[in-house]
């Protein structure tokens, strides 16, 4: 039974591997199983599940039956990544221009979120965060929306030396945006909301960030909703090619 979904592509050994991952796609699958559903000779089906095994693209589960691997997810994490940045570039600068405030997109990585996207204030006073800019998660509006929907182990663990507490992170979950006043650094105000994946996890979280003479005492008044459209677009972009 070809499952490939098209024609041969003329690499009858990629096409042979390609029914091995598609039939695994259904689930679990012992040897017997993947020789009826892709219609392989025995042999031919073994030495392809062990080669894709050895490149994390197949694994084993408790039964020993062959199942999708772990590099199949992390593929697919980078293909969300560069759907992300892709459509990130506009929709930042549609932010900044709506709010006239620098406008960031930020990730979680470990106990730091980097800065992956930014379409910096024209002019003027701004708050300026260089694309790659590592910053702790500890404090900051996006590193509130980045930790609210976390577990609830990961979540406490996080909230130890934070800027912001339990309490906070609740009213970002009840709101769906956070704002931050001198929280990461004095005079500057913030305000974020998440991006979410194909799977609804946050992914992502979007913000715009100026001085707090501008962005006043209370940020999310002035901006929460040009924010959270933004984030939104984001969070459409990635389940319309999830």
């Amino acid at each position: 039974m070809d499952n490939s979904g098209g024609a041969s592509s003329g690499v009858g050994v990629l096409d042979k591997a390609a029914l091995v991952l598609s039939a695994l796609e259904s689930g679990p699958a012992t040897l017997a199983g993947l020789v009826t559903a892709t219609g392989l000779a025995r042999p031919t089906a073994h030495r392809l599940a062990v080669a894709l095994e050895h490149h994390r693209m197949v694994a084993r589960d408790m039964q020993g039956r062959f199942i999708l691997g772990p590099r199949l997810s992390e593929l697919a994490a980078a293909a969300g990544e560069d759907r992300l940045l892709a459509t990130a570039g506009p929709v930042l600068t549609h932010l900044r221009d709506v709010t006239g405030e620098s406008a960031q997109l930020y990730r979680r990585q470990g106990d730091m979120r980097i800065c992956v996207a930014a379409a910096e204030r024209l002019s003027g006073l701004r708050d300026t965060v260089p694309v790659g800019s590592t910053l702790p998660m500890k404090a900051g509006s996006a590193a509130q929306v980045l930790m609210a929907w976390e577990e609830p182990e990961r979540l406490h663990r996080g909230l130890q030396g934070a800027r912001f507490t339990a309490t906070a992170l609740s009213g970002v979950r009840r709101r769906g945006w956070a704002q931050s006043i001198g929280e990461r650094e004095p005079g500057v105000a913030s305000v974020s909301a998440p991006v979410r994946g194909p799977s609804n996890r946050v992914v992502a979280a979007v913000s715009v960030s100026g001085p707090i003479e501008r962005l006043t005492r209370h940020p999310g008044r002035m901006h929460a909703q040009a924010v959270l459209d933004a984030a939104v677009r984001l969070t459409e972009a990635l389940r319309r090619n999830g």
